[in-house]
């Protein structure tokens, strides 16, 4: 490997700097790119390492993540999960960035393959399937090899519905049938899959009347308490945090895919046990429809 001079200011490095600066063959180098592993950015058509990010992935990388200060979460959206990230963010103060972005099942797991985020959230399906749907979904990405799907909870899932409006709320083919007007949730959310195998599942069910669409579970809920709409998908406890009422449709898994070395990172495993503390519990019992029987169990990819 010829030497290659790099310089303490030098803000970007190149294929051949950053080679050298790693002691890694160049061809290693364009795979760790090509992979997803290592963070660089195409500048014309050339490969460009900001020298402070690649100096945080050896750092993270060397230490298993232990010394991290930074925890993104992503994904599927949950009251309880949204509750556990934002308080556990205020006790960490300025000593670490904690953060939870909803996106949706599909986005998370694109934003932990481009690593942009540390966990994504996911629910996708019948809690009874979700041991073979999840690792599923986790594999049409590359970098799924290095993923653990480790288990949050449980919950109930089915229809947020406008007060009043619901007589029987075992009735889900007459709520199908009418016209009310429905909230949609963007391609690649769970909720919308959820929906859409409702729909499947009651014959001669018609095309639903949407007047809105909706990016997370609460938006969904708030278009109800706005008026906007009738019937959203979503989970009883974002109907109970919006004060609708709720038809339910069955249990899901809500399970957290990450890398095995955010798994053992000191940060995710606070969070952990904030949302299995005591607190969280009496919370989860306030909006109703969760199951913690094996929250914290890892669920895939112990290979």
């Amino acid at each position: 490997m010829s030497a290659v001079m790099i310089s303490q200011n030098d803000t970007f490095m190149s294929v051949k700097q950053v080679a050298t600066y790693l002691q890694l063959n160049e061809k290693k180098v364009y795979a760790l790119v090509n992979e997803g592993k290592m963070p660089a950015t195409k500048v014309t058509g050339k490969w460009m390492f900001p020298r402070e990010l690649i100096d945080r992935w050896m750092m993270d990388s060397a230490h298993g993540g232990l010394l991290t200060d930074r925890l993104v979460v992503a994904g599927s959206d949950d009251p309880l999960l949204y509750r556990a990230v934002t308080a556990f963010a205020r006790d960490v103060n300025a000593l670490a960035q904690v953060s939870y972005t909803p996106t949706g099942t599909r986005l998370g797991l694109e934003l932990l393959q481009a690593n942009r985020v540390d966990i994504s959230a996911l629910h996708w399906g019948p809690a009874a399937e979700s041991r073979t749907r999840h690792p599923a979904l986790l594999r049409q990405h590359p970098q799924h090899r290095h993923w653990v799907l480790i288990r949050a909870f449980g919950r109930e899932q089915g229809l947020m519905v406008r007060p009043g409006l619901v007589a029987d709320p075992q009735d889900i083919e007459s709520l199908l049938a009418a016209g009310h007007r429905w909230v949609q949730r963007q391609p690649g959310a769970g909720a919308q899959r959820f929906l859409m195998e409702i729909r499947k599942n009651t014959a001669g069910a018609p095309a639903l009347n949407v007047t809105t669409t909706a990016l997370s579970e609460r938006e969904a809920a708030t278009a109800i308490v706005l008026g906007l709409a009738d019937i959203a998908p979503g989970a009883r406890s974002a109907a109970t945090e919006a004060g609708l009422d709720f038809v339910t449709c069955g249990t899901e898994a809500f399970d957290l895919a990450l890398p095995r070395n955010i798994w053992f990172r000191r940060l995710f495993q606070d969070m952990l046990a904030r949302l299995q503390s005591g607190e969280c519990r009496q919370m989860a019992d306030m909006l109703g429809g969760y199951d913690f029987s094996e929250s914290g169990q890892l669920i895939w990819g112990d290979e």
